[in-house]
């Protein structure tokens, strides 16, 4: 190998891959045929994380418990959840006072690859006490982290043919490993994995987090709307930034001053405003990346176009990232009735801090609407309710990566 070549490779976190060389009159042991088998692993695991990434692949959503549900208690899943019945039961004077505890939650069937590169498979799914899972010092607190994580345990045992050279006795020994998984519940907020590149370096989190459970009630069933998937990690190499919301109403109608107010003609602090789910290099604001055009109202080819002069009002100073930026008119045009304001936000040119483009394809119209506390509120009620990962709310983007324009719409009435 090459000084090049070695400098090249310097930090690659993978173990040394030797694979096992037969040759006639070999004389093998278990230490053998083990080593072997972590080779095979190995290498499927280094494909795995470096060429696919990590993630959620399918299934695995956490679901509320319907409270006249006759279920079984938590741990009882195929296989069993150590870590979901750890916590010892509550004491028999704080159950006669308080009543059955009922905050439970189901963790449904499904794939998964942790940061290492190990499958985790649910065949059955399975219900978990959040109580119970979770660890007495962390009780203090009404939202949780429900997550699931790869695990291994011995099963059937076989008592040796003959005694090994430092053995005493002839006990059994398991003859294979089960792969199997844990379910984890926690009180504090899981640190982000905020790699850039997850092929090279092994992440220190093998917890693969699927939900988060806000306004808890111990002895209450679970509300639907307190559980939020959208803290899972799709499967894939990195997650996309994408635009989680917008202040204005796709294909909306807006009154002539509505529409002059949104746009921030007559008000310095107005104007369009587009968040995203992670910084974005401030740098890349530039101009023509966001194009205000106008179609005027008319029937057919007599329909003219014009573009409205704009500028970014915020970020200002410094910053190398931001979340959100604010983009107003600045020129005078005016609006007339039946015009249609269109919004055009060329997401290829926009870069988060991994340097990668922001995925903007506005899918379905559905990016959600900002309301005044700084919240995103949910998309169009009817038709699909969730967006294709089967995980709200609707942000932009196809899952695949950034390049894409970002289209939106409003139309303006006199009245």
């Amino acid at each position: 190998m090459t000084e090049a070549e070695t400098e090249r490779t310097t930090g690659f976190d993978a173990p040394p891959l030797r694979r096992l060389r037969y040759f006639h009159g070999q004389m093998l042991g278990a230490r053998d045929f083990q080593r072997e088998q972590d080779y095979f692993r190995e290498k499927l695991r280094l494909r795995l994380r470096s060429l696919l990434g990590y993630g959620v692949v399918c299934g695995l959503f956490v679901e509320p418990v319907p409270p006249d549900d006759d279920c079984p208690p938590a741990g009882t899943g195929n296989p069993p959840e150590p870590a979901a019945t750890a916590a010892p039961a509550a004491s028999a004077g704080e159950s006669a006072e308080h009543g059955r505890r009922r905050a439970l939650v189901r963790v449904t069937p499904g794939l998964a690859v942790d940061c290492d590169g190990d499958e985790v498979v649910v065949r059955g799914g399975c219900v978990v006490d959040l109580w119970k899972a979770l660890p007495p010092d962390e009780r203090d607190t009404d939202t949780v982290w429900v997550g699931v994580q790869y695990a291994e345990r011995p099963v059937e045992p076989t008592r040796a043919v003959y005694n090994d050279g430092c053995a005493d006795t002839s006990d059994c020994e398991f003859g294979w490993t089960e792969e199997c998984y844990t379910i984890r519940v926690t009180g504090c907020e899981p640190p982000a994995d905020e790699r850039c590149d997850t092929c090279c370096t092994r992440c220190r989190h093998q917890v693969l987090w699927l939900a988060r459970i806000e306004g808890v009630d111990w002895y209450e069933p679970v509300c639907a709307d307190g559980v939020h998937m959208n803290v899972r990690r799709p499967f894939g190499r990195h997650v996309p930034t994408v635009i989680t919301g917008v202040n204005w109403i796709h294909g909306h109608t807006y009154t002539i001053d509505e529409a002059k107010t949104l746009l921030g003609t007559q008000d310095e602090e107005g104007g369009l405003v587009v968040r995203f789910s992670d910084g974005v290099r401030a740098d890349t604001l530039a101009p023509g990346v966001v194009e205000i055009q106008v179609i005027e109202g008319g029937a057919g080819r007599s329909a003219s176009t014009w573009y409205m002069g704009g500028e970014f009002a915020e970020p200002a100073g410094t910053a190398e990232f931001t979340r959100c930026f604010r983009y107003r008119q600045t020129t005078r045009e005016t609006l007339q009735d039946g015009d249609r304001v269109l919004i055009t936000v060329r997401t290829a040119f926009l870069l988060d801090r991994c340097c990668r483009p922001v995925d903007g394809t506005h899918v379905g119209g559905r990016v959600p609407l900002i309301d005044d506390t700084g919240h995103p509120e949910s998309g169009p009620d009817g038709g699909c309710v969730l967006p294709p990962s089967g995980v709200g709310p609707w942000t932009s983007g196809t899952g695949t990566g950034g390049g894409d324009v970002f289209e939106s719409w409003f139309f303006v009435k006199e009245r």
